[in-house]
């Protein structure tokens, strides 16, 4: 599988990311969860993704173990992780209300508290997973500066960023991806800025939820319908699943996107893989965008 440099000074990341925000509704075992990381490997799958939050705050520490029984792992891949959410929840007593915290104090304390949880030295890549509506670009940069400079994470990014969020935080500090949120089902971020942002700037955006969620090939609304007729046909086309071709559909615009997975499923994994070696025509990929847009371009 392809690798790519995630921006001009970034580090190289598979352009399929294994994502574990499920990993603890997997009820998988430490090696059972080695055997899916060496899977992934061995489809070309280097880059994984988390978050602190995951599986109420558990997610981290089930990697963790996997890492700590299998440890040759961890210079084979690139660890992600986010911060920047609170939530109310068993693991964490003093969280009375849902919210957001980038304050430089969170920002570290959340990094330092994933490297512990995984059991490992440095991040390769920390997001601040949402856009916090009191947050302080030069607070939150002196956050990244500090972990940067002690070895503990080497690039910084955003998640879920507007390109004038992402805009205010880069004016203070070099940072590398967004992750947000496209599929077929999803289609603001080809025409509000955000991947028109990605290609300027030269860095490669992260995408979440790929196949909405699941809504793909469950939603019965008229455009869900619509959009599932068009990728059987693609994919008869192509010889490959629906699947396939909704995330080949991400893969092939000039933003150079890395795309999550979101099953623990091996096949699922396979099938998200083999979309890296698949190239839709421009009549393909518009014929998928017109049956989610309800019409044809102008």
């Amino acid at each position: 599988m392809q690798r790519i440099n995630i921006s001009l000074g970034g580090s190289q990341f598979s352009r399929i990311a294994l994502g574990l925000w499920r990993l603890a509704d997997w009820n998988m075992t430490p090696q059972q969860r080695v055997t899916l990381i060496e899977q992934a490997l061995e489809l070309g799958i280097t880059t994984t993704d988390h978050a602190d939050i995951y599986g109420n705050y558990q997610c981290e520490r089930l990697f963790g173990e996997a890492l700590a029984i299998a440890p040759h792992l961890r210079n084979k891949i690139e660890i992600v992780s986010k911060c920047g959410i609170k939530l109310v929840s068993d693991q964490r007593p003093a969280h009375r209300i849902q919210h957001y915290d980038t304050s430089r104090t969170h920002i570290i304390s959340s990094a330092e508290n994933s490297l512990r949880q995984m059991q490992i030295d440095t991040l390769d890549l920390l997001l601040i997973h949402r856009p916090d509506p009191l947050m302080h670009a030069d607070e939150m940069a002196e956050a990244f500066h500090y972990l940067q400079k002690s070895g503990k994470v080497r690039h910084f990014g955003v998640s879920n960023f507007t390109p004038a969020q992402f805009e205010l935080l880069a004016s203070r500090f070099p940072l590398v991806t967004n992750q947000v949120e496209l599929s077929l089902m999803h289609l603001p971020p080809l025409h509000d800025g955000t991947l028109d942002q990605c290609q300027r700037l030269g860095i490669a955006p992260m995408i979440w939820s790929a196949l909405a969620g699941g809504r793909l090939f469950g939603d019965e609304s008229e455009r869900g319908v619509r959009v599932r007729q068009a990728l059987q046909s693609v994919a008869e086309q192509l010889h490959v699943s629906p699947s396939t071709v909704a995330i080949a559909w991400i893969l092939q615009h000039p933003s150079r996107p890395v795309v999550l997975t979101g099953s623990g499923r091996i096949a699922a994994i396979k099938e998200a893989a083999q979309a890296t070696s698949i190239h839709l025509t421009r009549e393909q990929w518009f014929t998928l965008w017109c049956a989610s847009a309800g019409k044809s371009v102008d």
